[in-house]
């Protein structure tokens, strides 16, 4: 069965509101929180940015059964690997199976380039991408490490381990890199909202070693009371995440995305995040993408008020999904219009 998490944006909603709204994602039924970690917001207009590794310490004591994620980059640059996998164990001995993975990406200049060094192309963000995670393996499974490839360390060990292991997921948007990520890594994580977008990117996974690993999937939706309030909001706050590959992984500030995104239209975002003001047609979108196999989606509402998306998934499209056979894999989510009656 697939499991569903409550996505916690760093970027948009100060530490302590998210605290709460874990809570609340808790009560509401969700299966566990999947957080960002980012230095700087996208964008100005969504004006935080909390340090995700000491707020996730305080939302597994905060409640009693969320499992937890959290994407992260472990090329050296913010952290030594060496230093996440460190962060990673100690969570898990302190909370025992609630972070059974996390996954890890190449990532962005707008984060990486704040503590001074060359922010290099992509396929040496991909070397070090999987050299960090190769450090990270071997001290998460008790080894001493001395490496002198690209990310240094010098007999580095974890004194303080979890009895139940982390996954280490790789996280990619194309085909291309989920084949690359099937040969290494624990998983895969992508991103999107359409199973005829997704699915290439899950199956180049499966046919390049990923066969029996899991997947899971970060799904951005815009939900309100009405579809021209869902569109606003989607715009509103999402628009800078319109702009793709390469130039995302490239752009330096906040300021910079503002910039860029400035001829992002409100139509534009249908590309790429679910926009609806229809609860039943957002439930078989999701259940569309479930039937990919995806063992776990996490649902981002990306603007508006989060504890009503929270409580109205909770209340009217969780339960549905859990009960609800999944549908064929050739099932048309697109039949009827995703912002459609209102129900």
């Amino acid at each position: 069965m697939t499991l569903y998490s409550y996505h916690v944006s760093h970027e948009q909603i100060p530490p302590r509101d998210l605290l709460d709204l874990v809570r609340r994602a808790e009560e509401a039924g969700f299966d566990g929180a999947f957080s960002s970690d980012h230095f700087q917001p996208w964008a100005g207009v969504q004006g935080q940015s909390g340090f995700a590794w000491s707020w996730l310490g305080a939302a597994m004591q905060a409640t009693q059964r969320l499992t937890f994620g959290i994407i992260s980059v472990p090329g050296g640059w913010r952290y030594h690997p060496a230093v996440l996998a460190q962060a990673v164990a100690t969570l898990g001995q302190m909370f025992p199976g609630r972070i059974p993975w996390i996954a890890l990406g190449s990532g962005q200049a707008m984060n990486e380039h704040v503590v001074g060094t060359p922010w290099p192309g992509k396929a040496e963000r991909n070397a070090r991408l999987r050299e960090g995670a190769e450090i990270m393996r071997a001290l998460l499974a008790g080894e001493t490490v001395t490496r002198h490839g690209r990310i240094p360390v010098s007999e580095a060990r974890l004194w303080t381990r979890p009895e139940t292991p982390t996954r280490l997921v790789g996280a990619a948007t194309t085909p291309e890199t989920a084949a690359w990520l099937g040969t290494w890594a624990d998983g895969l994580l992508t991103v999107g909202t359409r199973p005829d977008a997704l699915a290439p990117v899950v199956d180049a996974f499966r046919e390049h070693g990923g066969a029996d690993k899991p997947v899971f999937l970060k799904m951005d939706v815009s939900w309100a009371a009405s579809a021209a309030e869902a569109l606003h909001q989607a715009h509103a706050q999402w628009r800078f995440n319109q702009l793709g590959s390469p130039v995302s992984w490239e752009l330096r500030s906040p300021a910079e995305f503002e910039a860029a995104a400035r001829f992002v239209r409100p139509e534009d975002m249908h590309e790429a995040v679910l926009v609806s003001h229809d609860l039943p047609a957002m439930a078989d979108r999701i259940a569309a993408c479930a039937a990919l196999g995806f063992d776990s989606i996490d649902l981002h509402q990306v603007g508006g008020p989060q504890a009503a998306f929270i409580d109205a998934l909770g209340e009217r499209v969780l339960p549905g999904l859990r009960r609800r056979k999944a549908p064929a894999a050739n099932f048309d989510p697109f039949a009827a219009p995703v912002t459609g009656s209102g129900r």
